[in-house]
């Protein structure tokens, strides 16, 4: 299975304990996931967040309607933690996130290892892009989010809002 790898990192001015706070918030991903997916998450209130965890989601993918479930398999806040897909669209789907203090603010690290039905060439036609696209899109969310008047919950509102 060939597999393929999106490494990000976004700089925001905010603390790291509320930046992993925020992270540390399963529906917030419906925040950072753009509206043409039509993520939802599934799982019931409260997620408690820890190793073993699942978390079930719907979206829509080019308009084809998709369930999808992750697993956190390791959770070490306010550092890091995993999610891999345990059912979805995706043949591997193993997402690190990590969460540094640099220059007053915290560094937000992501790294995707995927692999898709139809390999390299189904990647470079469709699944790179929007890997991509999703990605850029959250890093646009996340300086909305903490960057309005410094006050992360502040912005966190005003992001819901939009």
């Amino acid at each position: 299975m060939k597999t393929f790898q999106l490494n990000t990192e976004i700089w925001l001015p905010a603390p790291l304990e509320d930046v992993f706070e925020f992270f540390s918030d399963a529906r917030n991903l419906e925040i950072l996931t753009p509206s043409w997916l039509k993520f939802e998450v599934l799982t019931p209130e409260p997620i408690e967040m820890k190793p073993g965890t699942l978390i079930d989601y719907r979206l829509k993918l080019r308009g084809l309607p998709i369930r999808w479930q992750s697993k956190i398999t390791e959770w070490d806040p306010p550092h890091r933690f995993v999610d891999e897909q345990q059912k979805g669209p995706y043949q591997r789907w193993h997402h690190t996130h990590t969460f540094a203090e640099a220059d007053g603010g915290t560094v937000v690290g992501d790294i995707v290892d995927y692999a898709v039905p139809g390999g390299a060439l189904v990647n470079k036609l469709f699944v790179k892009q929007d890997v991509e696209k999703i990605f850029a899109y959250r890093h646009q969310k996340l300086l909305e989010i903490f960057s309005a008047n410094g006050d992360p919950q502040d912005a966190f509102l005003n992001a819901a809002r939009a």
